[in-house]
């Protein structure tokens, strides 16, 4: 399993995410940020648990990220 987190507050809308793991990342119309799909939200942080098989995709868009507010992490079984 993988665990992503988000800091959504400090998105610039930038759409690496987006083009780059678009089954997990969508663009929010209203606000221009990105929004983690499935994920849940605690004091600011979004977050979600996967199958590895998500895991390449979404360290790309988090390393793509400019304002390094995506985390991708591997869990212990």
């Amino acid at each position: 399993m993988i665990q992503i987190t988000q800091q959504r507050a400090k998105c610039i809308g930038c759409n690496y995410c987006v083009e780059i793991a678009p089954e997990r990342w969508r663009m929010n119309k209203k606000d221009g940020k990105s929004v983690l799909l499935e994920a849940k939200e605690k004091k600011g942080f979004f977050t979600v648990e996967l199958h590895d098989m998500e895991y390449e995709a979404n360290k790309a868009a988090a390393s793509a990220c400019p304002v390094k507010i995506i985390h991708v992490k591997i869990l212990n079984r």
